[in-house]
Parts: structure tokens; C-alpha cells; sequence
């Protein structure tokens, strides 16, 4: 019972934390909200900084979340939602918003696809929730697809907009016509009764001047000749100096930086089954002694480092590296390598499977005793595996990174490309 128990506090966090992202989700998706910026000017970063701030908070939440339950049986579901949740950052995204989006569909994919294995057969609910998960990033893409597909629009004379403009209108709906729209999705958390504000004041100034229709020009100001750019060079010259001195606008608006990297303890310890290794900096004098055959060696977040693992373990997993070299006897399962950038594998003993996963440059070197090891990449560059010639030389070998696929008639068939020079 106290597993059972165990498990659904788990579940029952995780949940709870979805839920306060998710009414951002809809709010980031109505139309009514997201059109509401081609009336205003665009913001400068820090000022777009501002407004995403909650944003940013509840998804490093998230992450956290994800972070300090590495333990948990549903380890793969969380790092599913904490691999895509910055997905909802996509208003920040200034040219391409959807494929950045579906980058992130991506990377939740590599995580539903552990959960699918471990549970298609043995528990539907979980492939379910992969299929329900996976929906609404899909949805996200369709939506923008189809009205920003080259990002938000902003109005280039409009009025400079700031975050009060954007908090929920607390009046009835617009005066006819047009009708007023559908409501939008009830708040997180009931305050007392709504009082107007300055912004439903904005807000009714703004729609009874668009209401005016062709009335509207009544109000503009006759231009002179001498006031065109077109026919007043000295204009031009003006206005150049004016936007070359002014850098106030940015092209490139982005979530990363609402805050600085926080900076972690680093870790070596053994916990439970697991060696744990994580944050190690310009180390190079890391060294796992006594192993068992059922632990598990975790190498997260380390950089510029190296890690020598005697013995023999369960499996290694290298997760989220840069400029790591990891020496390591025998391994019986599986070292699996992810996210990370910069590796040097070193088997002294045998290994059965190596596993490298969205990592640009990875070295194997393999010993005499490992040359049956089955390799495995994708979404990967820069990987090459050396194999052993005489005592102390190695031969190189590139893995391929391009491939052609023909159709033969009855199906597809994939093989590597051969490239001339």
C-alpha cells in the first residue's frame, strides 16, 4: 500500500502543476487575445520579457518539478512535459513560430515513445494520455499554421503596449455590432466582484473607433508635400539617423532572457541503485570504484570533465553533456547518450549496445573484447567509432549521418549515401 500511495501522490503533483500551466495555454491560444497585438506597437525585449514572466515561471517550474523527481516511475512522462512545455514561449519566437513548436513536439516524442514501450501492453491509460499529450502541441502547430504562420503582428503606429492591456477585461461584453464573442476559460483563482479599470476603458475606446467604419479617415490630418518622406529628402536623412541611434526594438524576443542559469552544486553519490553525477565542472579526476552489477550510473550536466566508472554496471546514461570523457570497464545492459555535445567514449572491457541521441560529436573507442557492440544514433552528427589496430593504434571510422531511400517495388529501402572526395 505505501507504493500504491507513493504513486499517487506522484501522479497527483504532477497533475496539479499541468493545471497551472494549462489555463496559460488557452489563454496563449484564443484569438481574441493573440489578435489584440496587431493593434499595438511591438515591444522591446525586456518589455516582452515582462509580460511572459509568469509564463517563464510556471514552465522552469515545470522543469524543476521534473528535476527533483528523477527517482519516480513516471520519470518519462515528466521529462515528455518538461522537454516540450517550452513550446508555449512560441509568442517569443519572432519569424517561425510553428516549427519551433513541433521541434518541441519532437523532443517530447523521444520521451512518449519509453512510455508507449513500457506500457502498450500492460496499461492503456498511459498510451492514452501519450495520444492526448501529443494532440495539443499538434493543435498549437495547426493554429498557427494557419494565423501566424510568420509570428504575432504588430501595428508599426499603433500605441505602445504593456502588460495591464493584456490582464482579462473585467466588464460585460462589447456593444453591438459586432456580437460579443464566446467567453474564454474561467480564471485560476476568484477575486471579489470585478471593478472597471483603465484597461476595459481602453478596451471600448479602441473597438468604438474600429466601429466607426469608413467614418474613421474623418479624423486624419491633411499632409503636406513638405512632410512626405518621399518628396522631402532631408526626411529621409532624419529618419535614418533616428532608427540607427534608437536600437530599442528587437528582432529576436526570447524567454531566456527573463533570467540568469542558476548554478547547481555538483554531485558524485550513490543512491540506492544509482550513481549519481551531476554538475561536475573542469573535473577530470572523477573516479566510481565500488560497483555493483545492479547499478546504474546517471551522468547529467557535466562539462569539461572526466569520469572513469571500474567494474561492471548495469547501464550508463549520459544526459544533457558537454566535453565529457567517460572511461568505463564493462557494462552489461546498455550506455545510452542524449542531448549532449562533445563525448568520448572509452570501453575497456564489453559493452552490447551504445545508444547516441540528438548529440552532435560523439567518439567511441571499443576494445577487442567489444567489437560485436551494435551502435544505434539518430538525430545525431559528428559520430565516429575507432577500433583497435596493433597494441596502442585505433582505426577511424565515421558512422553516417546521410542516407537515400528508394522504393522497390513491394517497400521502402533505406541505406547510407556514398559520398565522392
Amino acid at each position: 500500500m505505501t507504493d500504491i500511495h507513493r504513486r499517487c501522490q506522484q501522479r497527483r503533483c504532477i497533475y496539479l502543476h499541468w493545471w497551472k500551466v494549462f489555463p496559460l495555454l488557452r489563454t496563449i491560444k484564443s484569438e481574441s487575445e493573440v489578435h489584440f497585438f496587431m493593434f499595438y506597437e511591438q515591444l522591446r525585449l525586456f518589455e516582452m520579457a515582462d509580460l511572459l514572466r509568469p509564463l517563464s515561471d510556471q514552465i522552469q517550474e515545470v522543469q524543476s518539478f521534473r528535476e527533483k523527481n528523477r527517482g519516480s516511475s513516471l520519470f518519462n512522462h515528466l521529462s515528455a512535459v518538461s522537454e516540450s512545455i517550452p513550446a508555449l514561449g512560441w509568442v517569443a519566437v519572432c519569424q517561425k513560430p510553428g516549427p519551433y513548436v513541433k521541434e518541441m513536439n519532437d523532443a517530447a516524442m523521444f520521451y512518449t515513445n519509453r512510455v508507449l514501450k513500457d506500457y502498450k501492453d500492460t496499461d492503456p491509460r498511459h498510451v492514452e494520455w501519450v495520444r492526448s499529450y501529443l494532440s495539443i502541441w499538434t493543435e498549437l502547430q495547426t493554429y498557427i499554421k494557419e494565423h501566424h504562420t510568420t509570428g504575432l503582428i504588430w501595428n508599426k503606429t499603433g500605441p505602445v503596449a504593456t502588460p495591464s492591456l493584456f490582464r482579462a477585461p473585467s466588464v460585460g461584453p462589447c456593444p453591438p455590432p459586432p456580437p460579443p464573442p464566446p467567453p474564454g476559460p474561467p480564471p485560476m483563482f476568484m477575486d471579489d466582484s470585478p471593478k472597471p479599470d483603465d484597461t476595459s476603458a481602453q478596451h471600448s475606446a479602441l473597438f468604438a473607433q474600429l466601429n466607426q467604419g469608413e467614418a474613421i479617415t474623418k479624423g486624419l490630418k491633411h499632409v503636406s508635400d513638405e512632410q512626405k518622406t518621399h518628396k522631402n529628402p532631408n526626411l529621409r536623412s532624419q529618419e535614418g539617423r533616428t532608427h540607427q541611434g534608437s536600437p530599442a526594438k528587437s528582432q529576436n524576443p526570447s524567454l531566456s532572457a527573463c533570467a540568469p542559469a542558476k548554478k547547481h552544486s555538483p554531485v558524485l553519490e550513490l543512491e540506492g541503485k544509482k550513481w549519481r553525477v551531476e554538475h561536475q565542472e573542469k573535473s577530470h579526476d572523477l573516479v566510481i570504484e565500488e560497483t555493483e552489477l545492479r547499478q546504474v550510473v546517471y551522468v547529467f550536466s557535466c562539462s569539461n570533465s572526466t569520469l572513469q566508472i571500474k567494474g561492471k554496471v548495469n547501464s550508463i546514461i549520459v544526459d544533457n553533456c558537454k566535453k565529457l570523457g567517460l572511461v568505463f570497464d564493462s557494462v552489461v545492459g546498455i550506455v545510452e547518450v542524449i542531448n549532449s555535445r562533445d563525448i568520448q567514449l572509452q570501453v575497456m572491457g564489453k559493452v552490447p549496445t551504445i545508444s547516441i541521441n540528438k548529440t552532435e560529436g560523439c567518439h567511441v573507442y571499443l576494445s577487442k573484447d567489444s567489437l560485436d557492440c551494435e551502435i544505434v544514433s539518430a538525430k545525431s552528427s559528428e559520430m565516429n567509432v575507432l577500433v583497435p589496430e596493433g597494441e596502442d593504434d585505433y582505426r577511424e571510422f565515421p558512422i553516417p549521418e546521410q542516407f537515400k531511400t528508394l522504393w522497390d517495388g513491394s517497400s521502402l529501402v533505406t541505406e547510407p549515401t556514398k559520398i565522392a572526395g
